[in-house]
């Protein structure tokens, strides 16, 4: 926590199997959910609209809207080594057909690749040479709406390779199909295999490896930055000369998956395809990496779509409230050529983007589109006012220069109070926080965690949040006039080439997310801008 709140965020480690059981049985229950598994082997457009659906079992189904979450399971292909097979991930079918089906109705795709490390089996590893990593002592859930009490259960460990690792991955090359020519897709750049990071970073002599339990109920170990496609003797050799892992035994080998996706400039920032109506994309089938990015783009994507049947309008989440807002917008302005990762550095509006105000920014419009219930609307407005009065309260409350408070302000490394000052000034000092004011602050309201350290957060950069809020309001000015579908850009006259082809081609929702666009320049926004006027004059 040494970097400020713009970019702090939330990790955990999970039981992959008591998550995907827990979530299953919970669609399961969810009222008006049909759930049906099978292969979709065809898909196409019928006459009237809607869009049919044919499984390997030739069960067909028809729907106004259909989302496209593949994964890495579209005409999905494992290496490891020499050997190569298709596959999805974990062993699974993959959907080649689908692929095929794709193409037949014209949707162009390319090849991506990722990939995963090996499992170990705990009980050959040496916990004892392992650097241990357990979780926070102060518990911070996911959710703003969590009252279960959470306890750790089992620790990370952290260990890293050595020289002896790189040489024998050096010497082993040529054995990696990623070097040996045989995979043609494009890798994560933020998330290399071991055998890219040796290569790429030839400087380095050790590179760490974060070992992290599978689950509570089996031995499975995950060695996270140790992705790898080499052969599986390979991947023993080296991985049994990292400390700890001496006697490491594999219960799973690590491998890469190349599979099809889609270019995320074919899709509007609603994710519905720009030339195929009622048609979604959503996760690694858009380009995007997978986790926290997928499920993002599954959420809008799905909400969408219900829109859509619905009649109403879609949501489209801006870069200025959300990462969301910024991952859709990065990919459909922009698009992406290799997996696209969410960091913090994307976003222009970060220190607004805090993982501690989410539900500040997030809340009203989920309870707006019917996401959020009334019950936790009426929650998220009490917490709004219990923070909005203990603002007020650190406006009002006043300390005297006493002695009590300068041993304080003394201890923290900062300059003596020598007149009275307002609580809310106090916290405005980067070394001061509510924490080392408890002795003097004895008026202190009985408040939740989260409440003080809104207020303090607020405060503390109080300057730069003001700042950064005239953007938004600046850019928001550019968002809300919007651009049709239909407007041919060709026809307008002072646009120069490029940008006519490229806003042709991207078609944007707004004058925003048309100024984001590589080879629209300012004058062409200018363009635009006195364009939009004349239609509305036009109309009136």
């Amino acid at each position: 926590l040494g970097k400020g709140p713009a970019v702090h965020s939330l990790r955990a480690q999970i039981d992959r199997r008591l998550y995907s059981d827990y979530m299953k049985h919970a669609l399961e229950k969810q009222d008006n959910l049909d759930l049906r598994q099978g292969e979709i082997v065809d898909i196409q457009k019928l006459d009237n609209g809607k869009w049919q659906l044919k499984t390997h079992l030739e069960a067909v189904y028809t729907a106004d809207c259909v989302i496209l979450a593949t994964g890495t399971f579209l005409s999905g292909k494992v290496y490891v080594g020499d050997v190569s097979y298709e596959s999805g991930p974990d062993g699974m079918f993959p959907a080649k057909k689908l692929g095929e089906a794709l193409k037949r109705i014209g949707i162009p795709t390319r090849r991506f690749k990722t990939g995963t490390p090996s499992r170990v089996n705990k009980k050959t590893v040496n916990c004892d040479e392992l650097e241990l990593q357990n979780g926070d002592e102060r518990i911070v859930p996911f959710s703003f709406d969590n009252n279960i009490k959470i306890q750790n259960k089992l620790p990370c460990y952290i260990t890293y390779t050595n020289l002896e690792t790189k040489d024998i991955i050096l010497k082993n090359l040529h054995r990696s199909p990623l070097y040996s020519g045989k995979i043609d897709g494009k890798g994560p750049r933020y998330c290399p295999s071991i055998e890219d990071k040796i290569v790429r970073f030839a400087e380095k002599e050790r590179h760490q490896i974060f070992i992290e339990p599978c689950g509570e109920n089996t031995e499975e170990m995950y060695l996270q930055g140790l992705s790898s496609s080499l052969p599986e003797d390979v991947q023993l050799k080296f991985i049994r000369t990292i400390p700890g892992l001496e006697h490491a035994e594999l219960m799973r080998t690590a491998y890469a998956i190349e599979y099809d996706c889609v270019d995320p400039l074919a899709l509007k920032a609603s994710l519905e395809f720009l030339d195929y109506d009622g048609l979604f994309g959503a996760g690694q089938f858009n380009g995007s990496s997978g986790y926290e990015e997928a499920a993002a783009q599954g959420l809008v994507a799905g909400i969408n779509a219900a829109r859509k049947v619905k009649g109403q309008n879609p949501l489209i989440l801006e870069r200025s409230g959300s990462y969301i807002g910024t991952l859709i917008d990065d990919l459909v302005t922009k698009g992406c050529s290799d997996p696209y990762r969410m960091m913090t550095s994307r976003s222009e509006y970060r220190l607004l983007l805090r993982q501690d105000n989410a539900d500040r920014r997030l809340t009203p419009i989920g309870h707006e589109i019917g996401l959020i219930s009334d019950e936790r609307y009426a929650k998220f407005l009490k917490k709004l006012k219990l923070i909005a009065d203990e603002k007020k309260r650190t406006e009002k409350t006043v300390f005297s220069p006493s002695d009590a408070l300068n041993n304080i302000l003394v201890s923290r490394e900062t300059s003596k109070a020598t007149t009275g000052v307002r609580l809310c000034d106090l916290l405005k000092r980067p070394q001061i926080g509510y924490d080392c004011l408890t002795s003097i602050d004895v008026d202190r309201p009985d408040l939740p965690y989260e409440i003080f350290e809104q207020v303090e957060i607020d405060t503390k950069y109080e300057g730069y949040i003001k700042r950064q809020q005239a953007q938004v309001d600046e850019m928001h000015r550019l968002e809300i006039q919007t651009l049709s579908d239909e407007i041919d850009y060709n026809s307008i006259l002072g646009l120069r080439l490029e940008a006519r082809e490229k806003l042709s081609k991207i078609r944007p929702h707004s004058i925003g997310q048309a100024s984001r666009i590589s080879g629209v320049s300012p004058s062409d926004i200018s363009v635009l801008l006195i364009y939009l006027e004349k239609e509305r004059r036009n109309d009136k």
